[in-house]
């Protein structure tokens, strides 16, 4: 073996070794991820009472586990830490948890302005109630607009003539609403004595 040769080897051998692991560790994942895949579609036929419905999540679960592992060691391998990855992905996490349970009443909001566009439970103009219980009259009015958070009603009670309230997208999915089309509430018929 020549100079060159020998030097050569010595310069490129540490990331030839390096590479040749990095794709092995994604050939095994790969190969552990279709064999678990293929013994739960056989333990699904095998065993018909067992739903798909569970089948499928835990094959995808299964899957994330298998890449999400197989990335961290190539990443190790590479030359990172693991507990730098560690400590990387439980504050990532940590971050995401909080960010989406403080943006989870307006992301609701959302979805229910856009629930409410689309399924047309009640309209502009119309007369709708929020119902609280059965023994407790709620909100009252009609609805004079729909925004991306709130719908605003005109409250038509003796007490709160004129003024608006402002009730969120939410609640006309977490409670009971009534709604007259006409525009105006049925008056009460007192009985006579």
């Amino acid at each position: 073996m020549d100079f060159f040769t020998h030097q050569w080897l010595l310069a490129y051998s540490e990331p030839l070794i390096r590479g040749g692991q990095v794709l092995l560790i994604v050939l095994l994942a790969w190969l552990l991820q279709r064999l678990l895949a293929r013994g739960l579609t056989r333990l699904g036929e095998r065993y018909p009472q067992l739903p798909v419905q569970v089948l499928l999540p835990l094959r995808g679960v299964l899957r994330w586990l298998i890449m999400g592992s197989a990335f961290m060691l190539v990443l190790e391998r590479l030359g990172v830490s693991a507990q730098v990855l560690w400590t990387a992905l439980t504050g990532f996490v940590a971050v995401a948890a909080v960010a989406f349970f403080a943006i989870w009443s307006v992301l609701s909001n959302l979805f229910c302005a856009l629930l409410i566009v689309t399924l047309g439970p009640f309209r502009i103009g119309d007369c709708v109630e929020v119902i609280e219980t059965a023994d407790k009259p709620g909100v009252r009015g009609r609805v004079l607009s729909i925004n991306l958070f709130y719908t605003t009603l005109e409250d038509l009670s003796e007490e709160g003539l004129g003024t608006w309230v402002q009730v969120p997208n939410s609640l006309f999915f977490q409670k009971a609403v009534r709604r007259w089309r006409s525009g105006e509430f049925p008056t009460l018929r007192k009985t006579e004595v």
